[in-house]
């Protein structure tokens, strides 16, 4: 399977988990090398972003660019601590690849989306955190098999940990005021 054909074959299965069809898994390859397909894609849109955002700031340095890189997969454990925090509290047995696979491809639409977003109307984004909440929310009904609370749970821890770590980040470095 080519790299566009597994992102085409993402696009119909999470068309098929937003409406709620059966045979969604069947788009996507909820295997090893089904995940391996994913984070290659994920960080290929990734470095992309940072292509495309370098036209504007200038070329990154070699340290920047690993740096940016590392921010980016700060998504990927934002969307592990949702799936591993969820499934404990509810005590969640099942497999992890149903899951993960489709997480995976969801936070690399929210890159291409936001990347494209931010250059063309930057102040659209929480409508892309929105969507995102959504595609979340029915990941978690659909693959996870979870209730309605347990779904909209994830979703909102999962994008909270999105949006809130990359802004806790940056305040990190900055000075304290004195007492």
């Amino acid at each position: 399977m080519t790299i566009f054909k597994a992102l085409q074959q993402a696009i119909q299965g999470w068309i098929m988990i937003v409406r709620g069809e059966a045979g969604w898994q069947d788009r996507f390859r909820l295997t090893m090398p089904g995940l391996a397909t994913a984070l290659v894609l994920f960080y290929l849109f990734a470095f992309l972003g940072v292509v495309l955002a370098s036209l504007s700031f200038g070329v990154p340095t070699l340290a920047e660019l690993i740096a940016t890189m590392g921010l980016q997969s700060l998504f990927l454990v934002a969307l592990l601590i949702g799936i591993f925090g969820t499934r404990a509290a509810v005590k969640d047995r099942g497999a992890i690849l149903p899951l993960l696979v489709p997480g995976v491809y969801a936070l690399t639409f929210y890159l291409i989306l936001g990347a494209l977003l931010s250059l063309v109307a930057g102040f659209l984004l929480p409508l892309l955190w929105l969507g995102l909440l959504v595609l979340l929310f029915r990941l978690g009904r659909m693959a996870g098999g979870w209730s309605i609370g347990v779904s909209a749970a994830f979703a909102v821890l999962t994008i909270l940990l999105l949006v809130g770590t990359p802004i806790a980040l940056y305040m990190m470095p900055a000075p304290i005021p004195a007492a």
